[in-house]
């Protein structure tokens, strides 16, 4: 039942794309040349070379969006993370397309480069309409009640409860959580948030016959992995789809790499995937991405100026000493938030802070505060996207606390960063936000950047 229904959504996702990408063609001749957006120079071509094009974008688009992953067999998944993938894949599509028709166009005759152009542009919004739409009919259905799966979460504790919070919260995405097992007696008939705990670990097969569960999600401390690996083994008797969510209140491992000497396999610790060639990508990205944005906002620096010293005719600019890249301090700027009074104090703003300045308020909120670090990034204290950076007696104090505090310092700090667009910024948890840095510095690449900018201004413009 479970792969019937995974094969009839990949299914309408793929007839959705073909659909989307044959009336591709005739839009983006239509607009190439008889919109005139651009001027025609050696008149209209006949329709029919144009519809030879048709039969190659069936074979390349499929098969591009295959290898991109956009065929995945999955529910969940990031709005912002497809959206990179389709962007990739309609450009990789477009120039495979021009390739191909180069030696395959009809004698004595040229398509035009604009055709390309308005080629790409549509089928990107052609593509993005038709998933949405079949994604929101989707999501409708699944909130009605219909084409569901029943989810068992193994684990009553934080972690667990976090993940159903976060099913419960996306009904699109069409999961039933029937329970919780939990080995805690104090737990036993409880429930948390509408959901009950159903008994033990080891109860698993009874529960999931007596539910007919679908899925088993394991979220288990870290410090319970030999009996998350009993239950695995176990939940693979039983026919279900068996999905483990790290402890990332807990979890950090390095991904370093094996080394080998002389056969004796060393694991390295302490390299990051940030390194080499990355370093260089990273930062080129950083300078085009900062200037861009400084030569978007500028026009805006006046206005804010005005409106800052318009308050009590203090300074328009903060700075602060922060620790960046390998321990080093530097001067941070940002837009002044605040009164003047509250200049000294050290502590964390929070909801409702009454030392915000109402021109400080909507900056904050829009985190055009933060547009000044634009110089930070230019000059190379920062990146666009890193850890966020703390005051020199913070790193002191947090580094104590928890010993892989230090290791958000191998790479630069960032205007924004993985635990930002997560919700974890000012007064919130400590160890939520070490551990999501440490997350960041170990799986990051270029996508996962991308990703966290897009959120950003997703978030900034909401």
């Amino acid at each position: 039942m479970i792969e019937r229904r995974r094969q009839i959504q990949i299914t309408l996702h793929l007839i959705g794309d073909l659909a989307a990408t044959v009336l591709t063609v005739p839009v983006a001749y239509w607009l190439r040349f008889h919109f005139e957006i651009v001027a025609i120079t050696k008149g209209v071509p006949d329709w029919e070379h144009y519809l030879i094009l048709m039969p190659m974008v069936l074979v390349i688009w499929p098969t591009v969006f295959y290898f991109q992953g956009l065929y995945q067999r999955r529910r969940i998944r990031s709005r912002t993370d497809e959206l990179i993938r389709l962007v990739t894949a309609v450009l990789f599509s477009t120039a495979l397309l021009i390739a191909v028709a180069s030696f395959y166009r009809p004698p004595d005759f040229t398509y035009s480069r604009v055709f390309f152009l308005f080629f790409g542009l549509s089928n990107f919004v052609l593509v993005v309409s038709f998933r949405g739409i079949i994604s929101g009919v989707l999501g409708r259905i699944r909130r009605s009640g219909r084409n569901l799966r029943t989810v068992l979460v193994v684990g009553a504790g934080d972690l667990g409860r976090k993940v159903v919070d976060g099913l419960q919260a996306h009904g699109e995405y069409g999961f039933k959580v029937v329970g919780y097992l939990d080995d805690d007696p104090g737990l036993k008939e409880k429930g948390f948030h509408g959901v009950p705990v159903l008994g033990a670990t080891g109860e698993l097969e009874q529960v999931v016959r007596a539910q007919e569960v679908d899925q088993v999600i394991l979220a288990l401390p870290n410090s319970a992995h030999n009996r998350t690996n009993q239950l695995i083994r176990k939940a693979g008797q039983l026919l279900v789809v068996i999905k483990v969510v790290p402890d990332l209140l807990h979890f950090f491992v390095a991904t370093g790499g094996v080394e080998e000497l002389d056969g004796i396999p060393m694991i390295n610790l302490t390299r990051i995937p940030l390194q080499g060639w990355h370093q260089v990508v990273k930062r080129l990205f950083d300078i085009a991405g900062a200037s861009a944005l400084l030569l978007v906002t500028a026009p805006l620096f006046p206005w804010v100026a005005w409106r800052i010293k318009r308050i009590d005719g203090g300074p328009i600019f903060f700075s602060q000493v922060r620790t960046g890249l390998d321990g080093r301090s530097f001067k941070l700027y940002k837009f002044r938030s605040m009164r003047i009074t509250a200049e000294d104090d050290r502590t964390w703003t929070r909801a409702d802070d009454d030392r915000v300045t109402p021109i400080g308020d909507f900056l904050r909120r829009t985190n055009f505060d933060e547009l000044p670090q634009l110089y930070n990034v230019l000059k190379g204290d920062m990146s666009l996207v890193g850890p966020r950076p703390e005051q020199p007696e913070f790193v002191e104090r947090f580094r104590a606390r928890y010993p892989e505090y230090n290791t958000r310092h191998r790479v630069r700090a960032g205007l924004t960063g993985w635990a930002q667009v997560n919700g974890l910024r000012g007064d919130t948890s400590i160890r939520q936000r070490v551990n999501h840095d440490l997350y960041y510095i170990e799986n990051w690449t270029f996508t996962l950047d991308l990703k966290i900018l897009m959120r950003t201004l997703w978030q900034a413009g909401k």
